[in-house]
Formats: structure tokens, C-alpha cells, sequence
């Protein structure tokens, strides 16, 4: 069927990103997977490329394209050559929603000219060790100073996609306690400068896929954080969270539609090639109904994903949506990436062959942005239930 959720604007995005991907990345891509992170120049280069400005108005230096369909078509770009650009995309896709939508004129002035060029790359620290899905659990403090200039953070972040490499982390902080009435309130949200004293990155965290984005502990002792770098109103973070929590699952559901699309076309050129017993893989029944019933899947994730992109560029995705979203892909490509491995007998288990890196990063999908259990609790409350 015809793809229509993208126009000749977004293709020739695309287009440019392949190229990109070709000569920039896939040559260099397994020392990242080595070093546990892209190097801190690649940022720049995906800054003059003009990745880190296209959702920022024209006025801070970006292109002031608000449609987050550019996003998805790096997004299938990448996992169709079988990369990443490490933690870029929480830069772009998680952080920068913040800025725009809850940062001053003088902050975004300040700020955003250099997450343009790469030259400030952000994160974003909402977990902690003791508390995963129940954000409202969290235990680090930020203490307004007596003159009422800055704040005094003290605590603890875990699991910080480019955490590492960060200039600049959005720490969620509880600035008052949690009340009976309201676990949720008290919380706030601070831009903290990643060279102020007290600050310091822990281990970088060894995961069991996306080995090229890197991922930290973040520490804070007295850490001091100006007001002026206070990200919206005290006490209000709870809410804003939850306002960009549909965004960052549209994400992880473009994600996961892509990887198996890419994990689909690997495996079909794999047995295409690959003989046994005198025949190509490709020639047995099994593996043709295997691949006709991957096929359907991703079919399937392309309708929901394209569907959820035109709902989020009409300002129409509801949390609701969003949870079904990324329920259905994230699962469903647990099941085809599975496969399409299989496929690829003991070379799927390689690390060198793409199939097996997606079936470690895809892992992942059900956990970030809200579990799998999350969201259907999420789509059970949204149903009356």
C-alpha cells in the first residue's frame, strides 16, 4: 500500500539523512559500539547538518519545523542501516519540549543557539535507584538558598541516556515533600550545568543493547543551581512531565516499527542467500510463511505508527493513543525481530550481523517511557476500567 503520512519535504530529509548515515556513521559505528558512545564531535556535525535544530523557531537559530515526522524519518533511517546516533535523540525528541514550551525568552536566548549547533548537548534525569515507574517517589531535593537565588540539590539519577556527554541535565527534584493528598506536587525542574561543583557522573551504565548511546549515574552534592535556571514554575514538573509523556511514546513506538521493518529486511536478504542442504534458505515453506506472517506485523505497526504521526502533528495524540501505541509495536516487534533472528540460525546470535544488535536495543522498548504494565493501565483507565 502507498505510504502517505510523509511529503517531498520529508523525503528529501531523507534522503539527505541516508547519505549521511552512509558516509558519517556506518564506517565508524562498530568503535562507537566499542567505546560505548559516538564521539563528542559527531553532535556537531549533526548540529551543522541541521538534526538538533529543525523543531526550534527561526528566531534561536533552528528551522522551526514543528512536525515530529522529521524525527521518525531519522528514526527508520537509522535502524534501517543499523545504527544509532547515540544519545541524540532524548537531545532533541525528549529535552528540547521542555525548553520551548516551558523555558523564558531570556533561558531559550541563552540556551538554545548552542543546542542547535551541538555545541550544548542536554539529557534528561527523571529516574532514580530506588524508584523507576513511580516518578512521584523520587527522593532528590532541591532546597531554595535563604536569599532566594538558587537552589541547594542534593541526590541521585540513574539510567541518564547521554548522561555521559551532557552539558546541560534537566533534573527533576523535589523542592517541597509529598503530601497525603498529593504524591505528585513539590516537584520541579532545574536545567543543572554538568561543570558546576558538586555535580559528577558515575559509572557509564553497561546495558544490553543500544551499546552506542551512553548511559550514566548522575551524583549531586550541594550541588547549586541558579533560579534563572529554574525550567518553568516550582512545584509544577509532575505536570509537565505527563504533558510531553505522549511525545516521548510516539518515539519509542516509531522506534520499534522501524527495527522490525529493518529486522525484516535483513532477514529476507539473509535466506535469500544463505543455502542448506543444497537450496537457499528462502526456498523452504516455513521460511516464506515465517516472513509473510512478519510482513503482516509490520504492515500492521506501519498503520498505527502513521496514524499516531498525523494524530501528534494535529495536536490530537492523547495520552491514551500514545500507550496504545507504543503497546502494540513494542510487543509485536519482540515477536518479529524474534523471528526474523531465527532466520539467521547461529549467525542471529553475532553481534556483527544487524539483526542480533536490534534484538538486544528493541528489548529496551518495553521498559523506557513507561512499561508495558504502564500502559495497560494507562489504556484500562482510558476505557472506563
Amino acid at each position: 500500500m502507498r505510504r502517505t503520512v510523509f511529503d517531498e519535504d520529508h523525503e528529501a530529509f531523507r534522503a539527505t539523512i541516508r547519505e549521511f548515515i552512509a558516509m558519517e556513521v556506518v564506517p565508524h559505528y562498530d568503535d562507537w559500539r566499542r567505546a560505548g558512545a559516538v564521539p563528542r564531535e559527531f553532535y556537531k556535525k549533526l548540529g551543522a547538518l541541521g538534526v538538533f535544530g529543525i523543531g526550534v523557531p527561526e528566531e534561536y537559530g533552528g528551522a522551526g519545523q514543528g512536525s515530529f515526522k522529521f524525527h521518525a524519518v531519522i528514526t527508520e533511517e537509522c535502524a534501517r542501516a543499523g545504527v544509532s546516533f547515540g544519545g541524540s535523540s532524548v537531545h532533541t525528541a525528549l529535552c528540547l519540549p521542555y525548553f520551548l514550551a516551558y523555558g523564558t525568552e531570556e533561558q531559550k536566548r541563552r540556551w538554545l543557539p548552542s543546542f542547535v549547533s551541538g555545541d550544548m548537548m542536554t539529557a534528561i534525569a527523571m529516574t532514580e535507584p530506588g524508584t523507576g515507574s513511580d516518578l512521584a517517589g523520587m527522593t532528590t531535593t532541591a532546597r531554595l538558598s535563604g536569599d532566594g537565588t538558587h537552589y541547594v540539590l542534593n541526590g541521585a539519577k540513574t539510567f541518564i541516556t547521554g548522561g555521559v556527554q551532557a552539558d546541560r541535565v534537566i533534573v527533576c527534584a523535589r523542592t517541597a515533600p509529598p503530601t497525603a493528598e498529593d504524591r505528585r506536587g513539590g516537584i520541579t525542574l532545574l536545567v543543572v550545568d554538568a561543570s558546576a561543583p558538586g555535580y559528577s557522573v558515575g559509572r557509564k551504565l553497561e546495558k544490553l543493547g543500544l551499546h552506542s548511546s551512553d548511559t550514566a549515574e548522575l551524583f549531586f552534592d550541594d550541588v547549586r543551581v541558579p533560579v534563572a535556571d529554574r525550567l518553568g514554575e516550582e512545584g509544577r514538573a509532575f505536570a509537565y512531565l505527563t504533558h510531553n509523556l505522549p511525545q516521548e511514546r510516539l518515539g519509542i513506538a516509531v522506534s520499534a516499527y522501524a527495527q522490525s521493518a529493518a529486522a525484516l529486511e535483513f532477514a529476507r536478504a539473509y535466506v535469500a542467500e544463505r543455502t542448506v542442504f543444497g537450496r537457499t534458505v528462502a526456498s523452504f515453506q516455513n521460511t516464506k510463511f515465517v516472513l509473510a506472517d512478519c510482513k503482516a506485523e509490520v504492515d500492521a505497526m506501519q498503520a498505527v505508527v502513521d496514524r499516531a504521526l498525523e494524530a501528534h502533528d494535529a495536536g490530537e495524540l492523547t495520552a491514551a493513543d500514545a500507550a496504545s501505541a507504543k503497546l502494540f509495536t513494542t510487543e509485536r516487534a519482540a515477536v518479529v525481530i524474534d523471528k526474523c533472528l531465527q532466520l539467521h540460525g547461529g549467525y542471529g546470535y553475532m553481534m556483527e550481523y544487524p539483526v542480533a544488535r536490534l534484538y538486544a536495543d528493541a528489548r529496551v522498548t518495553r521498559i523506557y517511557g513507561g512499561t508495558s504494565e504502564v500502559m495497560r493501565s494507562i489504556i484500562a483507565k482510558s476505557m472506563g476500567l
